[in-house]
């Protein structure tokens, strides 16, 4: 049967976007840990007989009509969603939703909270949740959600058809995963990939420590303004400003030219792949580190990246346990995958019962479609890594200078357009009034 389905994503996995695109536009939706489990949900479900559009993170509910004719099922991976600051964005959704007649299926949701899944911090946005919910419920037989401090969230609300499921982007390669460590202990010279969240500001003196003690640390950023950092050098309001944290040209990661920022999952993970060891406080940086086969350690700030490290059993510490003069060497020899790698096929069969449930379709068990998908990533071409500007030789610089200047050009007969046609309206206006009453005489 074939299957239409729209997906909430903000590009599609082979679309190509230069860096400077992707910041102008946002390919990355805010963050391109986005595009990791929205492009593992692409593969899996992108069987022979289905048909896959994003969203680009549109959401209109005058477009229902529209998408009940298109379209045979929505399906919606979310991150973090049921949380305070995202609270009009799900509301969005929810009057979306309550406007179409097609399944709609949401494929891993989670609360945002702290570590302990406090209860009253939620309280504000109870009802927006549990009106998205009903709504979702109205047009599935449950919903996915990432661990179990979301499911007993879902719960206090009076919902008992919650199914954790975990998030897409471990399943990128089906039941196939297997972390090993490369080698018995981490030594200096050894290949770190270091994530932060810039918010997390415990993590400066740990960044500190590991700049200074190993040489082949590399810093992967995942946020939308350091891209635009790493291109364009730091915005007017943080030029001549230092941090401890990564965050602005003067940091020393970005001197010495230790930083690496990737527009499409792909690159990243074959950048990943070459690594000894991954650390830090991004769960979709430790996710792709060890989707690409490189041991990752992840450091829990709160409910959302805890519940997915407990249910994918990924080697972690809650954050205010981590000292500040924790080593990475210390965090590689404690961390142990017999529990991710032993348990990750019962895992994966819990994703393909919920998508069963669904009336979804699996690629892996669709003969070669999973093969063919893997074949488009390595036929297309992804552009390289992001690096600081001051480091960039000199012909992608031209490139990049060549690109704002034909920008501007486009930008600038696109105001000349709009002044000419709020010129004419105005004209229109002008001349209008007075024949009008002429003719009203």
């Amino acid at each position: 049967m074939h299957r239409r389905i729209l997906m909430r994503a903000k590009k599609g996995p082979f679309d190509v976007y230069s860096p400077e695109e992707s910041y102008e536009h946002n390919w990355i939706g805010e963050n391109n840990g986005n595009l990791v489990f929205s492009h593992a949900a692409h593969k899996l479900l992108r069987t022979a007989t289905a048909e896959i559009a994003s969203t680009e993170f549109k959401v209109n509910p005058r477009d229902a009509d529209m998408i009940n004719e298109r379209y045979d099922v929505y399906v919606v991976p979310l991150a973090n969603a049921f949380r305070r600051s995202y609270a009009h964005r799900v509301e969005a959704m929810t009057k979306l939703i309550e406007r179409l007649r097609i399944p709609v299926v949401v494929l891993g949701v989670g609360v945002q909270t702290d570590v302990h899944g406090d209860r009253e911090y939620l309280r504000p946005i109870d009802d927006v949740v549990t009106r998205f919910v009903r709504a979702v419920l109205d047009r599935s037989p449950s919903i996915g959600v990432r661990g179990e401090i979301t499911e007993g969230y879902l719960r206090t609300l009076g919902f008992s058809a919650v199914d954790v499921i975990g998030c897409p982007s471990m399943f990128l390669h089906a039941d196939n995963l297997r972390v090993e460590k490369r080698k018995t202990a981490l030594a200096p010279d050894d290949r770190l990939a270091l994530t932060v969240s810039p918010y997390v500001k415990s993590m400066a003196k740990i960044i500190t420590r590991h700049h200074e003690r190993y040489p082949n640390l590399r810093y992967l950023p995942q946020d939308l303004k350091t891209l635009g950092t790493l291109l364009y050098g730091d915005a007017p309001e943080d030029r001549g400003k230092s941090s401890a944290i990564p965050i602005h040209t003067s940091h020393p990661l970005f001197t010495e030219d230790k930083v690496r920022m990737f527009v499409d999952p792909w690159t990243w993970m074959d950048y990943l792949s070459g690594f000894d060891f991954a650390f830090g406080t991004r769960i979709h940086g430790t996710i792709t580190a060890l989707v690409a086969g490189t041991p990752g350690y992840l450091f829990a700030h709160d409910s959302r990246t805890l519940e997915l490290a407990r249910y994918f059993d990924i080697p972690h510490r809650v954050m205010k346990d981590v000292p500040a003069d924790v080593d990475a060497a210390q965090l590689y020899d404690e961390a142990d995958y017999t529990a991710l790698n032993d348990g990750h096929k019962a895992r994966y069969e819990t994703m393909l019962a919920f998508l069963a449930k669904h009336d979804l379709g699996n690629a892996f068990a669709d003969g070669d479609s999973a093969a063919r998908f893997d074949a488009q990533v390595r036929a297309t071409t992804f552009p390289p890594a992001v690096r600081p500007a001051a480091a960039t030789p000199p012909p992608a610089l031209l490139e990049r200078i060549q690109w704002l200047h034909d920008r501007n050009t486009e930008l600038q007969a696109e105001a000349e357009t709009l002044r000419e046609q709020r010129l004419r309206s105005r004209v229109k206006r002008a001349v209008g009034g007075p024949v009008r009453r002429i003719l009203n005489r």
